[in-house]
């Protein structure tokens, strides 16, 4: 006889999980209660024990897929001559006609025991806040009769327990369904990443084919994606704004403009910025550094490649323009033109996409007006230039006319301090405020 195992609700909210190890294989005998699977779940790692004794017949889902709750996990070939129980004692081959039993009050609170001493509380399906109640009530978990979802003890079994079912009479309660008591579930290691995932196919209404198109998640795009997440979930960030007065700036560059267009080149803001950038950079070193993990270590990087956002074909990449600081602004500008064509055309080499120390992501000629990039790990910042807008402004005592910017910055928090972080972009605001003062800084 054959019994199809669904995967059961193992956590508030969880709807899905990914299978990371099977502890057994196809045709292989198991026992009851013997661990049979890993499943992580956006919560925790959970080892979900057989609930049937008899052969493995078929693993529906392998290693890294993922398998909604409710859907069949596992199919096990049990003796038709034996009924199966669980190890709470119920007949997991019929559900009981009446279900209710009778379940006397202890004499005496139990004493919960240390945490993480007790195998059997660690084996109930229950939330930390339950638990936490539970040990704060001197409640044995493994003691108390679950009636939530899927064997799941509440807070009010517990408090009903504690109170010792009003101290006077047993107690009725439900019996549990075969699914709750297979439910029950081995907690292996709390997860230090919550990591989403994908919804379940199966909940949205049916949709036409037609309707859509499906493109393989692979290459660059999951590429970016793995650094973003990586990104996100490693480094500790925070955001730095400010607004700065770049009329100064506005008419240096249309004064340089002409010059530029002489040697071919198209002369932009960035290049201004990112001598700002560098300039402050040395300044403030922590910002131009990584975090060695193996090693533990901070590395101060005393060169200066500049990672820069382009729109590639297949997505966002960064482009890095190395050696910025030994170069003037018409040699940015060059590179910064060839940079941007080949990663259109998608003809980038591989020089030209590793080994930047700090990112700028512009987004000011999409009109960007504030943005909080995610940092490009393993750097520890990155700023953010939008869009200049000329607007009212006071200015030595008189309310005029001005061009405004803002900048933000992105910093890892685990590296960079607020101080260093506020001070270094108070820099680039100074040098962009008044660019001189930038060309007074250059060698």
């Amino acid at each position: 006889m054959s019994y199809e195992f669904h995967l059961p609700d193992i956590g508030e909210g969880v709807i899905e999980g990914e299978v990371v190890s099977w502890l057994v294989a196809e045709g292989d005998a198991v026992a009851l209660d013997q661990p049979m699977v890993e499943i992580m779940t956006d919560k925790a790692t959970v080892e979900i024990p057989s609930p049937r004794a008899g052969q493995i017949r078929q693993i529906r889902f392998k290693v890294g897929q993922i398998c909604p709750v409710g859907d069949v996990l596992v199919v096990i070939d049990e003796p038709s001559s034996s009924k199966t129980f669980s190890s709470s004692g119920f007949d997991l081959g019929r559900v009981p006609t009446q279900p209710s039993i009778l379940m006397p009050p202890p004499s005496t609170p139990a004493v919960a025991p240390p945490a993480g001493t007790s195998d059997s509380n660690s084996r109930v399906l229950a939330t930390p806040a339950t638990r936490k109640l539970a040990r704060t009530l001197g409640v044995p978990l493994d003691k108390v009769m679950p009636t939530g979802s899927h064997g799941r003890v509440t807070n009010e079994d517990v408090q009903r327990y504690a109170e010792g079912l009003s101290s006077t009479s047993p107690g009725l309660l439900s019996a549990p369904t075969p699914a709750d008591a297979m439910a029950r579930v081995h907690i292996v290691a709390p997860q230090v990443e919550s990591v989403r995932l994908p919804a379940v196919e199966s909940a949205r209404p049916p949709v036409s084919p037609a309707l859509e198109e499906r493109v393989p998640f692979r290459g660059l795009r999951k590429r970016i994606a793995d650094n973003m997440t990586r990104s996100k979930f490693t480094a500790t960030h925070f955001t730095y704004v400010e607004e700065m007065d770049v009329t100064e700036l506005v008419a240096l560059r249309a004064r340089a403009r002409a010059k530029a267009a002489e040697r071919g080149l198209k002369l932009t803001f960035l290049p201004f910025i990112i001598k700002a950038v560098v300039s402050a950079l040395k300044k403030w070193p922590s910002l131009n550094a990584s975090l060695d993990e193996t090693t533990q270590e901070i590395v101060l990087k005393k060169y200066y490649h500049i990672g820069l956002a382009a729109q590639g074909p297949n997505g966002l990449m960064v482009t890095v323009l190395r050696d910025a600081d030994q170069r003037s602004l018409f040699d940015i500008a060059a590179e910064l033109e060839r940079l941007g064509a080949d990663a259109q055309a998608g003809r980038s080499k591989r020089e030209d996409l590793v080994g930047s120390t700090f990112s700028i992501s512009s987004l000011g000629k999409l009109g960007g007006v504030l943005a909080t990039p995610i940092i490009n790990f393993p750097e520890v910042g990155i700023l953010g230039v939008h869009k200049i807008a000329e607007k009212p402004a006071v200015y030595n005592g008189e309310i005029c006319i001005r061009s405004l910017m803002n900048l933000s910055i992105s910093l890892d928090h685990r590296l960079v301090d607020g101080w260093d972080g506020a001070m270094f972009l108070q820099e680039v605001k100074t040098l962009l405020e008044d660019p001189t003062l930038m060309f007074m800084e250059m060698r």
